[in-house]
C-alpha cells in the first residue's frame, strides 16, 4: 500500500475572521509552499490554546499556511478551553493538507464533527498531541452518528481506532515526574527523527497498553525522578520497558493506500519549549506529505516566533479575557494587566 498523494499546490487565501488565527505561508518558501495546516485547540488542562499558535507561527516561517481554531465562548469570542462544544471555523478543515488536533473530551455538533471525520475518512494526514488519545466524549448527544468515537467506547473510540491508543492512565506521577523522550533504537534512522536527540517535557508519561501493528515507535518515555531536565530516570519497573510517547502510524485505508498519522502523548505548552519536539512535529508533516527526502540531515528547526511564556498545565488555569486576535503575535507575559481571575 502507498501513502495518500502529497498535495503540491498552495492553498488559496484563507478566510479571515476574529474567531480564528491565520498565518499566511509564502507559496515560494519550501518546504511548505503555501500548503494548509489547520490546528484545533480544545483541551482544558495542557494549554493547547498557547502551544498551538506558537507552533503555527513557527511552521508558517517554513512556508505553510497555518490556521488555528479554538474552543471559545460563542457569544463573546473569548478563548475558553472549558467550552467543550463550540469551535468556530471548522469548515476550514475541508481544505487542510494536514490536520493537527489537541482535543480532550469534546462533544461537537454533527455538522462540526463532520469536517474532522471527512478529513480522517479521506486518509489525509493527521497529527495528534497529548489528550487526542481521548478527544471525544458523547455524554448528552448519544444518538449522534459520531458518538461511536467517544473515548470509552467498547473499541476504544477515536483514540484507539485512529490515533493508536485511548486514555489509560498516568504512568508517571502526574505533576511530580517529568518525561525524557528517548529515541527508539530500532527506528533511529527514520527520517522523522533527523535532528531529534534531546526531548524533555514536564508532563508525565501516559500509560500505553498496546499499539496497532502498523505503529512505528519514535520516542520512548523515560519517567524522571523530578520535574527538571537534569533529573535522572527513576529506577523502577515503570521504565522496564518504557512506554512510547511518540509514534507514527501508516493506517490502512479501504482504497489500498495508508493514512500517515503522527502522534505524541507529550504536548503541553511547556513541553513545546523543547526544540527537538517541535522538530519531530515538523519533520512529521513532511513525512505525512510523502516528502521524506525533503527532511534535512539535521531536521527542521522550528523557531519560537513572538512572546513565549507558557503557562503550567492544570485545570482552571488558562489565561482569561483573550480572543484569538488578541494573541495573534503571542500571549503577553502571564502578569499582563488584561488577565482576570475567577
Amino acid at each position: 500500500m502507498t501513502a495518500c498523494a502529497s498535495t503540491q499546490h498552495a492553498a488559496g487565501p484563507a478566510e479571515k475572521d476574529p474567531q480564528w488565527l491565520v498565518y499566511e505561508g509564502n507559496a515560494d518558501t519550501a518546504p511548505g509552499n503555501g500548503r494548509r495546516i489547520v490546528f484545533i485547540s480544545g483541551d482544558e488542562e495542557y494549554r493547547s490554546e498557547e502551544g498551538l499558535p506558537m507552533l503555527a507561527r513557527g511552521f508558517a516561517k517554513h512556508g505553510f499556511q497555518t490556521i488555528v481554531l479554538f474552543s471559545q465562548n460563542p457569544e463573546s469570542g473569548e478563548i475558553d478551553p472549558e467550552e467543550s462544544t463550540h469551535i468556530a471555523g471548522m469548515h476550514l478543515v475541508d481544505e487542510a493538507d494536514v490536520l493537527v488536533l489537541q482535543l480532550r473530551f469534546r462533544e461537537f455538533a454533527d455538522a462540526d464533527m463532520k469536517h474532522i471525520m471527512d478529513h480522517v475518512d479521506a486518509g489525509k494526514p493527521l497529527t495528534a498531541l497529548r489528550t487526542t488519545t481521548h478527544p471525544f466524549f458523547y455524554r448528552k448527544v448519544k444518538d449522534s452518528p459520531y458518538a461511536k468515537w467517544t473515548w470509552n467506547a467498547a473499541d476504544g473510540g477515536f483514540g484507539k481506532q485512529i490515533v493508536g491508543e485511548t486514555w489509560v492512565n498516568h504512568h508517571g506521577h502526574h505533576g511530580k515526574e517529568a518525561t525524557r523522550g528517548i529515541v527508539s533504537e530500532a527506528n533511529k534512522a527514520h527520517p522523522v527523527l533527523r535532528g531529534v536527540d534531546d526531548v524533555f517535557g514536564p508532563t508525565d508519561v501516559y500509560g500505553i497498553r498496546s499499539l496497532p501493528d502498523d505503529a512505528i515507535v519514535m520516542l520512548d518515555g523515560g519517567i524522571l525522578k523530578g520535574m527538571n531536565p537534569k533529573d535522572e530516570l527513576v529506577d523502577d519497573d515503570r521504565n522496564k520497558p518504557m512506554h512510547p510517547v511518540a509514534w507514527l502510524r501508516e493506517r490502512p485505508m479501504p482504497n489500498d493506500t495508508v493514512q500517515r498519522i503522527v502522534v505524541t502523548t507529550m504536548g503541553t505548552a511547556q513541553d513545546l519549549s523543547s526544540g527537538d519536539l517541535r522538530t519531530y512535529l515538523l519533520n512529521g508533516v513532511l513525512w505525512q506529505l510523502g516528502e521524506d527526502d525533503a527532511i534535512p540531515a539535521d531536521g527542521f528547526s522550528v523557531d519560537i516566533v513572538g512572546p513565549w511564556d507558557p503557562s503550567p498545565f492544570g485545570f482552571g488555569t488558562h489565561r482569561k479575557g483573550f480572543t484569538p486576535s488578541d494573541i495573534a503575535n503571542g500571549y503577553p507575559a502571564r502578569n499582563a494587566s488584561k488577565m482576570t481571575s475567577k
